[in-house]
């Protein structure tokens, strides 16, 4: 009987030892790993240049991107009003890992079935190109918002206003003062509040225009977008943030490209 006792509690003490672990283990879990993201851009000089661009990204790249493990990938271009209108294509592409990256063009490489899909722009000729040139920018998560999101609007694409930031810094200090702006400081949690739809925020790795920072923030339509900047601006935690010496200076250059996602994007 006294053994049975013994058996008992020893039993009771192992359950409690277990969970007490447990929970231990769930709280010291480590953050969310940071991803990484490509931004492509591709500078284009005619509408016939566009749907060529269209066609290959529709046809054949975001599918070669699906079967490559890559669910979500976001495609936009500038608004009607903007200068750059009908001469830029931005790619928004998401990475488990910086090794998922380095690795895709091996990938795409030996899929036969984008190779077919994507010829006639893969091998187009020298004197009829399909694009001018195309920009590639390699980026890292900040840890405050360490994965992409994905937005969801019931408003048609052409309505949709994704706005992609550019903030460029004098100095790398500067620069890590504007990233502890967004993280530490609050200004991702201000751009929460205010529902600004985040996308992602960003450190640039390689690209140029070095030192900077790229976000983007999306809505479902101009008036969202006008109204959640207004909010921001007024916003009392803005105000106090924004004016401390500490992040003063932070930036040198701040760029806003206001664009629609096209109708194929994933989001």
């Amino acid at each position: 009987m006294k053994n049975r006792i013994n058996l008992k509690l020893r039993l009771l003490f192992l359950a409690a030892l277990l969970l007490i672990t447990a929970s231990f283990n769930g709280l010291m879990s480590a953050p969310a790993k940071q991803q990484y993201f490509e931004i492509k851009i591709y500078r284009i000089s005619d509408k016939s240049q566009e749907s060529r661009v269209d066609a290959y990204l529709k046809d054949a790249y975001l599918p070669a991107l699906h079967r490559a493990g890559i669910a979500k990938v976001a495609v936009f271009k500038p608004i009607e009003k903007d200068t750059a209108f009908g001469k830029l294509v931005y790619v928004f592409i998401p990475y488990k890992s910086i090794d998922q990256f380095l690795q895709l063009a091996d990938v795409l490489g030996k899929d036969q079935v984008y190779a077919q899909a994507g010829k006639e722009f893969l091998d187009a000729p020298y004197n009829n190109p399909p694009f001018v040139r195309y920009e590639s920018i390699l980026l890292k998560a900040f840890t405050h918002m360490p994965q992409f999101r994905v937005p969801s609007f019931t408003t048609p694409a052409a309505e949709r206003i994704y706005e992609l930031r550019s903030y460029e810094s004098a100095t790398e200090a500067k620069a890590a003062k504007k990233i502890k702006m967004f993280n530490e400081g609050g200004e991702i949690g201000i751009f929460e509040k205010v529902g600004a739809n985040a996308v992602f925020y960003a450190q640039v790795l390689m690209g140029s225009q070095k030192p900077r920072l790229m976000y983007l923030t999306t809505y479902a339509d101009m008036k969202s977008h006008d109204s959640c900047w207004a909010a921001f601006g007024n916003s009392p935690e803005w105000k106090t943030v924004s004016a401390l010496e500490e992040y003063k200076n932070s930036t040198s250059k701040t760029k806003a490209f206001l664009c629609h996602p096209t109708d194929y994007s994933d989001f």
